[in-house]
């Protein structure tokens, strides 16, 4: 249910620019940094034992639901009914793909039971709010109010700390307590780190603020400085999900569980870069879902001021509309010199195939569990964290995902690919419901690599099976809706969650930039006998994103010397064999020459190749990204070369 539909902006504590925005929204609030400042090296901050603070539960305003009500932990409550629109059974994938499953790289748990840091340990809070980003080096992980850095072969560098960690000596709302919901995000086209913590809880009583919280590295380096800002928010600040777009950091929050209302807000990015005064525009828009605003994957920005695209799932659970058949949409423009020019255009209605949410949303008893009447959460009216854009050069994309019912009566993934045109406007290319079974698989985190092959995670259980993580994914080129990798298994559960419904809430999949193939995805599972979750994080690539280029030709070799010199002419319609990861025939062009693009990923088998034309044979071990020239083959030689 896409609808117009925005509330007047209130609060003392704001600068609120007077004019409209085109959309017929509200206007631009304007927040300006309360403080700010650069901070200390982070690894000398987070040096030596951290002592675990109080316990400090947030007061949410009036009408405001931060848990579910105390009999939902208590008293099992029946499970929502499982319905799928028939026409949404029409794009359900209901057997896995054909392709091999994807290599798993790396496995290693992260923050939860079980885990011990340089720091200790610590215990961990439900849900698990999972977020991961990577850098060049490090991963950086975030479990709801607490934070730890690993290596990417997994060893623990730093954690566990609390998230205001961070903040150490800053002051303001943001030194002294680690809250929830804290996000790390790492800034592909500036090469930093950023991290952002709301505050849950007003400065003054019930007359104060609440508070967003940003670190932004300094430089490149994670273990550096910071620049530090606190913004202060007269709404609820719930469910943050930074995403980075070149005029800025966009962060839409929730204002409450028990109201349609949503904040979107979006910070200087330019300014926070340089560590200097810097302010954050918000604005509020009313009858919606959660959103989620586009994050940029690759060094490939979009075009210069391209507004920043903003999506919800429709329907409005609260009114009790579980289904609808579109996606909603905004453009988001940001004007830093006049804020009265800022608007969130829309929303527009992307017609997608009809959807159930899973359970009919957040908080309810959804997936089942071996061995207890404990369901699980579903987060089923929401689109779920990265909203991920990628420009591939020849278009751009963006990637969301969503949970289902689905006809078999489980939980399917739903995920999109939409494109954009040279207007900016979106529209949908591909779309699918991942259910090859009466499984769960649900609350899903996705994203494209360089080569635009797609890729997700997602939590995987049901009657016969502990909760657990899986991923799979499709290439390219494949035909359209489907995921066409079988599985891999990151995690299997082992015991079931009994303590709470509340499964995770989100997680996260990042991009390594190192090779912008590797996907890196973290989620929960429950380890035989522990009292609480454990998070395992896993990397894969898929088969051919890493690749090299090779090119040559056939010649007539008329000097005998076997390399081709001025005025030796090509031979066309020459075939060249190829051998290796990846084999085939080419024909050489008008003028003798040919060029290939072929895999080169270790992962997926030696990347060693024989080329061999006119009697001639080349043997390459090829590298990611690397240009082989000079495979010639001179007719007239009968030597094989190496």
């Amino acid at each position: 249910m896409c609808k117009r539909l925005q509330l007047p902006l209130t609060g003392a504590a704001l600068l609120t620019v007077s004019a409209w925005a085109e959309s017929g929204g509200a206007a631009a609030e304007v927040h300006r940094a309360e403080h700010f400042d650069v901070s200390a090296p982070l690894g000398v901050m987070l040096s030596g034992p951290v002592a675990e603070p109080p316990a400090t539960p947030p007061r949410a305003p009036a009408g405001v639901r931060r848990t579910p009500p105390p009999t939902a932990n208590r008293e099992q409550a029946p499970a929502p009914a499982e319905s799928a629109p028939a026409r949404g059974a029409e794009v359900e994938q209901t057997t896995q793909g054909a392709r091999p499953a994807a290599v798993l790289l790396k496995s290693f748990d992260g923050l939860g039971a079980g885990f011990e840091g340089p720091q200790g340990t610590a215990v961990m809070r439900n849900p698990s709010d999972n977020t991961l980003a990577v850098g060049p080096d490090h991963i950086v992980q975030i479990v709801n109010s607490r934070m730890a850095v690993f290596t990417k072969e997994g060893k623990p560098l730093y954690g566990p700390v609390p998230t205001n960690a961070v903040f150490k000596g800053f002051g303001g709302q943001c030194e002294p307590r680690p809250n929830g919901d804290a996000v790390v995000r790492y800034d592909q086209l500036a090469k930093r780190w950023l991290i952002v913590m709301p505050i849950f809880r007003r400065s003054e009583g019930e007359s104060g603020t609440y508070a967003m919280c940003y670190a932004v590295s300094a430089g490149p380096d994670l273990l550096g400085p910071y620049y530090r800002y606190e913004f202060k928010r007269d709404l609820f600040p719930d469910y943050p999900r930074p995403a980075v777009w070149p005029d800025g950091y966009y962060i839409p929050t929730s204002t409450g569980d028990t109201v349609i209302q949503k904040h979107a807000c979006v910070a200087d990015r330019a300014k926070m870069l340089q560590g200097l005064p810097a302010t954050e525009q918000c604005v509020i828009i009313d009858g919606v879902n959660f959103l989620n605003n586009a994050d940029v994957d690759g060094t490939t920005p979009p075009p210069a001021g391209a507004p920043n695209i903003m999506m919800a799932a429709g329907g409005a659970q609260l009114k009790k509309i579980f289904e609808d058949d579109g996606i909603c949409v905004w453009k988001f423009h940001v004007d830093w010199e006049h804020p009265e020019n800022t608007k969130a255009a829309g929303p527009e209605k992307i017609a997608v195939a009809p959807y159930h949410y899973l359970c009919n949303g957040q908080l309810t008893n959804c997936v089942p569990q071996p061995g207890t009447d404990r369901r699980l959460d579903a987060q089923g009216d929401k689109i779920m964290q990265r909203l991920v854009y990628r420009n591939l050069g020849g278009h751009e994309a963006v990637i969301a995902v969503h949970s289902v019912n689905t006809a078999a009566g489980g939980g399917g993934v739903r995920w999109y690919e939409f494109r954009l045109d040279e207007n900016r406007d979106v529209h949908l290319y591909q779309q699918g419901t991942y259910a090859p079974d009466k499984a769960y698989r649900w609350m899903a985190s996705g994203g494209m690599d360089r080569q635009g092959n797609i890729a997700m995670g997602y939590s995987y259980g049901g009657p016969e099976q502990f909760a657990g993580q899986r991923f799979a994914g499709r290439l390219a080129g494949d035909p359209l809706g489907k995921l066409t990798l079988r599985e891999t298994v990151l995690a299997e559960g082992e015991a079931p969650q009994t303590n709470t419904l509340r499964w995770e809430d989100y997680t996260t999949a990042a991009m390594d930039p190192s090779d912008d193939c590797t996907f890196w995805y973290v989620g929960d599972y429950m380890k035989k006998g522990a009292a609480n979750y454990s998070t395992r994080i896993g990397a894969f690539r898929l088969p051919g994103c890493l690749r090299a280029v090779v090119s040559g030709s056939v010649y007539r070799d008329l000097n005998g010397n076997g390399q081709r010199d001025p005025g030796e002419p090509g031979l066309a319609k020459s075939q060249v064999e190829y051998t290796g990861p990846q084999s085939g025939k080419i024909t050489t062009d008008a003028s003798g020459n040919f060029t290939l693009l072929l895999p080169a990923d270790p992962a997926y088998g030696d990347p060693t190749y024989k080329f061999t034309a006119a009697g001639v044979t080349y043997t390459v071990q090829l590298q990611d990204r690397e240009q082989v020239t000079g495979v010639d083959f001179g007719v007239g030689k009968s030597r094989k070369r190496k």
